[in-house]
């Protein structure tokens, strides 16, 4: 099975996580998306950064009703910081009958030479790479070969430190999260 592994920090998920996964469904040949929780990316900060079972659980809340979304904590019991490499080598152990691609935004590919062992990722494992708001239309660099795929999707300038200043702020973040993170992120008074 062709899985896409979507990696972040979700804090919290949002429906841009939610449209990119779904669309890249659509448009690939990918069969399933796995929400990879990372409970520490060494290239951010952990300030605000909520307790990677809340994060888990938002994020389960927010693909039930998908059948091919998963949640996976996979990174939890590895070393932290995690490193990706690291836990692609683990998944590729652990499900040998599976291959994996990983989904990314434009942020992340301008700083992808600076990923722990980046060239060993790049020779084994496909990048979707999506556009987002700000940041200059991704090219694939010649460095980085070309087993990288540039998506084209609707963008939306939604992010999680969008979500969380709106939080801090009172501000409604309805339709921004889905309804059950929403009432979750309510109810546990998260991000205040």
């Amino acid at each position: 099975m062709h899985i896409g592994l979507f990696f972040g920090s979700f804090n919290p998920i949002h429906i841009g996580h939610l449209v990119i996964a779904n669309q890249l469904l659509e448009y690939t040949n990918m069969e399933q998306i796995w929400f990879v929780v990372s409970p520490q990316n060494p290239l951010k900060n952990k300030e605000g950064m909520l307790n990677e079972y809340d994060r888990l659980y938002m994020v389960e809340q927010a693909i039930e009703d998908n059948f091919r979304f998963r949640a996976n904590n996979i990174e939890f019991s590895l070393p932290k910081p995690s490193y990706t490499v690291d836990t692609l080598a683990y998944l590729a152990e652990k499900h040998p009958t599976h291959t994996f691609s990983l989904i990314m935004g434009a942020d992340n590919l301008a700083t992808f030479n600076k990923w722990k062992n980046y060239e060993t990722i790049l020779k084994h494992y496909p990048l979707y790479v999506y556009k987002r708001p700000g940041y200059p239309a991704p090219e694939a660099p010649e460095i980085l070969g070309n087993n990288i795929h540039i998506v084209e999707f609707p963008q939306m300038d939604i992010s999680a430190s969008y979500i969380r200043q709106s939080i801090k702020q009172g501000l409604s973040i309805q339709y921004l999260v889905p309804e059950k993170v929403r009432l979750y992120i309510e109810t546990m008074n998260l991000y205040k």
